[in-house]
């Protein structure tokens, strides 16, 4: 990308084509605080710098008929959402719609990305001093703290590079932790390690954790946990299911412990209501003192589906006051795995389309 939006005006016009597809001029000056003549200035503008395009006459509001407008379909943004046991990667154009996907398996501890790119977002499973783009100690990435992974990443691909953590919602996979939002902007703290509820305690004194604390959410309710209760279940005798699956894989996943609940398998629904149970407790000290309009779980346990929701549900309900849950919605993220590579291609998007 060779231009960037000159003021916030050319950036609102640009994330509502983002946001929104192609539209019309006149469409686009009943969401802007323009006059028809600035309004056409700043398109006019935006078109010289080839960020946006004519496409094709616009329906007719009476008078003269206007070209659409929208983004370039050249500008190509890459996804990286890098997590604890695999990276996921895609290719967007600027309205975020995946023109590429690639899935790998991958151990972050042992580190280890034709075409060009206008921009990449890099989501990695821990705390992020945002303006360098630098982990900071994250405990499922031991080796990466203080490692550049924006200037580095930003140097191999040729272009500008935005790194975060990798959770914008309550995510629940290998780790767990939530993104706020507060007026439209994700909230970061001051050190960029707010929403970190992976290592808020669930059990006093319960299981270790990797963070060197004992009893926390993650060491609970993860992904590897449920993997190893599910194990445990079956060396218990609990579960003929899950000990069908160890014995024709060799291991269990999260993915196992969905399919035998599925199943009606009574120790694996078990499992799942009793992390359920655990996150909501902590969800609902967050509503209580957050007070948040809508809460979206995200990450790979979600497969898990409907028991894991109606669990959490129950205890937010239970715990917090009416007045911060009587019009809470509490829902499951709609992107499905990909919303880790459009998350990342929307905060590369939203950098770019800011004025330089």
């Amino acid at each position: 990308m060779t231009a960037r939006p000159a003021n916030a005006h050319q950036a609102k016009l640009l994330k509502l084509l983002r946001d929104g597809g192609p539209n019309s001029r006149a469409q686009l000056g009943d969401e802007v605080d323009l006059s028809r003549s600035k309004l056409a200035v700043e398109v006019d503008r935006l078109l010289e710098t080839g960020l946006i395009v004519a496409d094709g006459l616009a329906a007719s509001r009476g008078g003269r008929r206007s070209h659409n407008i929208r983004l370039a379909p050249a500008l190509r943004f890459l996804g990286v959402d890098i997590g604890a046991t695999s990276v996921d990667v895609a290719v967007t154009n600027a309205e975020l719609e995946i023109l590429g996907h690639l899935n790998q398996p991958m151990d972050v501890r042992e580190g280890g990305l034709a075409e060009g790119f206008d921009g990449a977002g890099i989501g990695v499973p821990g705390p992020v001093r945002f303006p360098e783009g630098v982990p900071v100690a994250p405990p499922i990435m031991p080796g990466w703290d203080g490692f550049p992974v924006r200037e580095a990443l930003s140097q191999e691909l040729g272009c500008p590079v935005m790194v975060d953590n990798d959770v914008n919602r309550v995510k629940i996979g290998t780790g767990i932790g939530c993104g706020i939002v507060a007026g439209g902007a994700v909230h970061r703290g001051v050190t960029g390690s707010a929403g970190d509820i992976g290592h808020i305690q669930a059990v006093p004194d319960g299981r270790p954790c990797a963070c060197g604390n004992r009893g926390c959410l993650e060491a609970h309710f993860s992904g590897a946990a449920l993997a190893r209760d599910a194990v445990e279940a079956v060396e218990q005798g609990r579960s003929e299911e899950l000990a069908a699956r160890l014995a024709a894989n060799g291991t269990l996943t999260a993915a196992d412990v969905a399919v035998a609940a599925a199943a009606g398998d009574a120790a694996a629904l078990d499992l799942i209501r009793e992390g359920g149970d655990r996150t909501g407790q902590v969800i609902a000290g967050l509503v209580s003192f957050f007070n948040p309009g809508l809460v979206v779980i995200g990450g790979g346990v979600t497969g898990l589906g409907h028991t894991l929701l109606a669990a959490i549900r129950t205890q937010v309900y239970r715990q917090s006051l009416p007045l911060a849950t009587g019009n809470l919605p509490i829902v499951l993220g709609e992107l499905g795995p990909t919303a880790g590579v459009i998350g990342a291609a929307r905060l590369i998007s939203d950098h770019l389309f800011s004025p330089a």
